[in-house]
């Protein structure tokens, strides 16, 4: 990380990670707005694509066989050109583990400006390789343009076991809630942003962000969970609206329960917050109804974007002790943080 010393990244962008997403119902109308741009053309093997939106697209290649492909890049948001590159890389690869796959291949997606230090983008690029091989992938190439501001991620391939498939569409009335990583990483992040040496809260943000989820979705395989995500841009609330909507089910959050990042609960008090977060708030509305005894603070924690977060899945509820073994085996954190019901889709959060 000693490149942190000479050059700092963040200088060269307004925006970094996925707190740069854009919107969901701006994504919603690419899709399926008036005009929209992307045609849905059937196919037999593609079994998960723009008609069911997931993580992931997934394509069937054989019996027992399918590949997961997704892609994903952002501006920086650390300063260390290395750190970067292999925060972005595990935030891209995180799409295929949340769908239940294993890494195979990946490109790089890079701009850099003209003017950007070669050995700053060979800090980056290796950065990102090396977090790929750490996965057990290979980057394998890529491509490269000039942009004012650096952008860097990859364009990923993996496989997947068409029958132990992970789905945002998979919750179930009796499922369990559970999650992967503390939260907090946005408003850390924004708090650090400007200062020459990230302290200890950031520090531990960017260790979380640098955790592959490789190991949790192998656990959770094994304990045979079918409806999972990777909570990033759209926030804790966000992604799980997105599971709920699409599973056709309401869901009940305990936000004492949410694990927290190092020093974002104090971050939050000061009132710290991103666009993102407040976008993420927006977009969720009135699908999500708050207990007059959340504080405020949670109450923006629940909604900031993370870069790399974890992964949220749903468990029936007879096999949650399964899942809470598997992730002890696998010595892994997990946090049980809600419910899984019957009725319109909502959320519900309570103290």
């Amino acid at each position: 990380m000693g490149d942190r010393d000479w050059y700092r990244l963040t200088t060269l962008t307004s925006c970094g990670g996925c707190a740069s997403k854009a919107s969901p119902s701006f994504l919603a109308g690419l899709v399926t707005g008036p005009g929209a741009g992307l045609p849905l053309g059937a196919d037999a093997n593609l079994l998960v694509g723009l008609e069911t939106p997931d993580d992931a697209a997934v394509y069937r290649v054989g019996d027992g066989e399918a590949v997961v492909a997704t892609v994903d890049f952002f501006a920086p948001l650390v300063d260390d050109p290395y750190t970067y590159g292999a925060i972005a890389a595990a935030n891209a690869m995180s799409d295929v583990f949340a769908m239940g796959g294993e890494v195979t291949l990946a490109l790089n997606v890079t701009a850099f400006p003209e003017e950007l230090p070669r050995e700053v983008a060979a800090a980056i690029l290796r950065g990102g390789a090396e977090k790929v091989a750490e996965a057990g992938g290979v980057v394998a190439g890529g491509h490269t343009v000039w942009d004012d501001e650096p952008k860097y991620g990859l364009s990923v391939l993996g496989q997947v076991d068409p029958a132990r498939l992970f789905s945002k569409a998979g919750l179930r009335a009796g499922d369990a809630l559970y999650l992967t990583k503390p939260v907090g990483v946005g408003v850390l992040i924004s708090a650090a942003k400007g200062e020459p040496d990230h302290d200890a809260a950031a520090e531990a943000a960017i260790a979380s962000m640098l955790r592959l989820n490789l190991v949790a979705s192998r656990a959770m395989r094994e304990a045979g969970v079918t409806a999972a995500t990777d909570v990033t841009g759209f926030g804790l609330l966000g992604h799980l609206w997105e599971m709920a909507s699409r599973s056709g089910v309401a869901v009940e959050v305990a936000a004492g329960a949410v694990p927290l990042l190092d020093g974002a609960a104090e971050v939050a008090r000061r009132g710290v917050c991103t666009g993102g977060g407040r976008r993420n708030e927006a977009w969720v509305g009135g699908n999500a109804t708050f207990e007059a005894a959340v504080a405020p603070h949670l109450r923006t924690l629940l909604f900031d974007p993370q870069t790399s977060g974890g992964l949220l899945c749903g468990c029936p509820e007879a096999r949650s002790g399964e899942l809470e073994q598997a992730f002890a085996r696998a010595e892994q954190p997990l946090w049980p943080i809600g419910s899984v019901g019957a009725g319109e889709p909502r959320i519900r959060v309570r103290a």
